[in-house]
């Protein structure tokens, strides 16, 4: 069953084994074994094996999201991975992706908008979709944060993990799938979140080294500013050209930073009827991976039922937010 309508016919997700809970890292970063819940509400996350990169992650959920949609990898027609910590600088990693999966007839690209990438990888899906009608797209959410975390700075080590989320996105039921889409930039916020080495600016070298610029960095109080100003208005403004209200909404899948901090974000937005879908007790931050990976544990769960309003949303790094609506519908191919 199938129609001009585009949505989401599968999910996979996939963590590392490796668990490191919230008192093992508390000694690690030098705080009280309760500091990191009492501030956070993280309780564990995942760290990614030494042999296993950002790839490797993204092509086990991938594999999981298309084998509950149903859809082949030689099926596939776009592959889109969202990442800050590919690989390396080249090639893409979505090309490391699509020749894992055998996803040979894929065309692919990476997208670095940090936390708010997965969402801009399906709208950019949407879009591809939307003038070649027939199409499957894969959109992944990826990081491996563990490998540029400075164990000194506890305002940043404590929140990150790895992890990896997929979607198959294609044709579905028309009154199902995607409804609308809100992306924003605010680039004179860039210094917020920042890896400052490692670039064409700051190239590696034993002093970059030395000195912590491929540490990852961020200003937890500019942040906090940015996501309370930016974030309510906009999930207002998409609710109203998608011509619904945001109290209509019955799951709320959002970047998941901080559990206190995301609470309060609830509050502001006037989200407290939904249902919020929270992963970030147990996988902490895992950036790009934090919506789809929170996205695929309410789906398999059994939370989303057939025309439920679902609402996802990313925000971070750039600054960058993205937002987006539809009905729930997922079904086979």
């Amino acid at each position: 069953m199938s129609g001009t309508a585009t949505g989401i016919l599968g999910t996979g997700s996939y963590l590392p084994k490796h668990e490191v809970t919230s008192a093992e890292l508390a000694e690690r970063v030098g705080v009280e074994p309760d500091w990191i819940e009492r501030k956070t509400q993280i309780t564990s996350r995942r760290y990614a094996a030494p042999d296993e990169a950002t790839s490797d992650l993204a092509t086990r959920a991938a594999e999981r999201a298309l084998a509950q949609s149903g859809l082949p990898a030689d099926r596939v027609d776009y592959l889109i991975v969202s990442t800050s910590t590919g690989d390396s600088p080249q090639p893409p990693t979505s090309y490391l992706v699509q020749d894992a999966l055998g996803a040979t007839r894929a065309a692919c690209f990476d997208v670095n908008v940090v936390c708010s990438g997965f969402v801009y990888g399906l709208a950019l899906a949407q879009g591809l979709l939307a003038v070649n009608p027939g199409r499957h797209a894969l959109v992944v959410g990826a990081d491996v944060y563990s490998r540029s975390l400075d164990f000194d700075d506890r305002r940043t080590a404590v929140l990150l993990g790895d992890g990896a989320g997929a979607a198959v996105v294609g044709p579905v039921p028309e009154g199902s799938g995607f409804l609308a889409f809100d992306l924003s930039s605010v680039g004179s916020a860039h210094g917020l979140i920042h890896v400052a080495a490692g670039g064409s600016r700051l190239p590696a070298s034993a002093e970059t080294v030395a000195d912590g610029g491929h540490f990852f960095r961020m200003d937890g109080r500019g942040v906090r500013d940015f996501v309370f100003t930016h974030v309510p208005p906009a999930l207002r403004g998409l609710a109203d050209r998608a011509g619904v209200g945001l109290d209509e909404v019955d799951h709320f899948v959002p970047h998941q930073p901080n559990g206190v901090l995301l609470s309060e974000l609830v509050r502001r937005c006037g989200l407290t009827g939904a249902h919020t879908c929270r992963t970030l007790e147990r996988y902490g931050n895992v950036g790009s991976a934090s919506v789809p990976v929170t996205l695929d544990d309410a789906n398999r769960t059994g939370r989303l039922r057939l025309g439920d309003l679902v609402l996802l949303a990313g925000f971070g790094g750039g600054m960058s937010l993205g937002a987006g609506l539809l009905r729930w519908g997922a079904v086979p191919v």
